[in-house]
């Protein structure tokens, strides 16, 4: 960077100030006996945004804190963190290539969408049966290890929806096996201290999957061909400014370029999300894992069976997760080991949306994508931007736990 210390002198003056208002702005509201769930958010982004200019009419009329008091200041961080990116790096694409930055929003979004399936999974589990799977991200894996060996080992030449179905069916019964052998005791009063057991039994099979299936399959990087091959489009097809689409990507109005497996990716993600709001809230086993997640005694007496609902809530959430995979098995090159960033992205967007809310979890997914996308694509080196890559969600979970540890759907408990 030609002049880095202005973005220095911006994140100081947008943490220090941050921290002011996240710290004073809640005892203050206190004091006033005024509703403080906000107070501690609103604060930090109103002292970012404006330092003691915003705070202290803050501090002094004491608003009513709603979305606009995070919203309109938080913007205006952003505002002031790219004006000192612009200043410290005057040449870099991201501030020299509109286009460049409208395609990585744009991926963002699409790999967010597919981060927000994989998320939805974990927070079912979390929202029925009270605990977190720390084998999530290798339910993702096999999901992607399925589609492998369906479509280009053991039958080659399958149609591509058959094999993600395929890898849908596996996850789904390794996770409802797992669920009635070590989790039904936890559930039944059998076990004495059930949320260290979960802990356990869930980290035990995470490291099981991983290096059984390291002994099976090998440590060679997988990958399977493109699901579907798009014919070429253009529109206008003289000079096809508005879209343009080949075999490989899809190139939007002239700008916005997404890799044609990606988008494939997402677009699977999308009709699979909107089957699971269908499932949850259109049928009576949805309602019923609904009901189960808010009240387990009275959802009983109305003859609802809560272990049922705990294996099919598991058996979900790990059949989620493994669709993921199978949708980014045609994106990303795939080994046994590839999970375990998974899963601690999956625990940063449960955490960024709300424990246990599902659009929590898809919103937290669009953001991480987000964030992840354009992270990567500002630093110039490609090597340190991959490797920055699983730092922005650190940051991102830290900023919550700190700031609002309810997550932005969340409540408290």
């Amino acid at each position: 960077m030609e002049h880095a210390s202005y973005l220095w002198y911006a994140l100081l003056w947008l943490i220090g100030w941050g921290v002011v208002g996240a710290v004073v702005t809640p005892r203050i509201y206190s004091r006033k006996d005024l509703d403080i769930s906000q107070a501690g958010l609103a604060g930090a982004a109103t002292g970012a945004a404006g330092g003691p200019f915003t705070l202290l009419p803050l501090w002094y009329f004491t608003p009513k804190l709603d979305w606009k008091w995070v919203a309109l200041p938080g913007a205006a961080v952003v505002a002031i963190f790219g004006w000192a990116f612009a200043l410290a790096d005057p040449n870099n694409l991201c501030v020299t290539n509109g286009s460049f930055v409208a395609t990585q929003l744009v991926n963002g979004l699409v790999m967010g969408t597919i981060y927000g399936l994989m998320a939805l999974g974990l927070t079912l589990i979390f929202s029925i049966l009270g605990v977190v799977s720390f084998a999530h991200g290798e339910f993702y894996m096999l999901g992607g290890m399925a589609v492998y060996y369906l479509s280009e080992v053991w039958f080659p030449g399958i149609h591509p929806v058959l094999s993600v179905l395929g890898a849908a069916l596996f996850t789904f019964v390794i996770g409802v096996i797992f669920e009635r052998i070590f989790l039904r005791a936890m559930n039944t009063g059998q076990v004495e201290r059930p949320g260290e057991y979960a802990i356990l039994v869930t980290f035990g099979l995470a490291f099981f999957l991983q290096y059984f299936t390291l002994a099976l399959v090998g440590a060679n990087p997988k990958k399977v061909d493109r699901f579907f091959e798009y014919p070429t489009i253009n529109i206008p097809a003289d000079n096809p400014t508005l879209l343009k689409v080949t075999p490989a990507s899809i190139k939007m109005f002239d700008h916005i370029t997404i890799s044609s497996p990606r988008f494939t990716a997402a677009m699977l993600s999308v009709l699979l999300l909107a089957a699971l709001m269908w499932f949850l809230y259109r049928t009576w086993v949805g309602k019923a894992l609904r009901a189960v997640s808010q009240d387990r005694q009275a959802a009983a007496v109305t003859g609802v069976n809560p272990h049922t609902m705990n294996t099919l809530a598991f058996g979900l959430g790990a059949m989620l997760a493994g669709l993921s995979g199978a949708s980014l098995v045609q994106v990303f090159s795939w080994v046994p080991w590839v999970g375990i960033l998974a899963s601690a992205r999956a625990f940063v967007i449960i955490v960024l949306g709300g424990m246990g809310s599902l659009p929590g979890a898809f919103i937290g997914g669009l953001i991480v994508g987000v964030v992840e996308t354009l992270g990567a694509g500002c630093v110039p080196d490609p090597q340190r931007a991959a490797a920055y890559i699983p730092a922005y969600g650190m940051v991102i979970l830290v900023l919550v736990l700190l700031l609002k540890p309810t997550g932005l759907f969340g409540r408290e408990l």
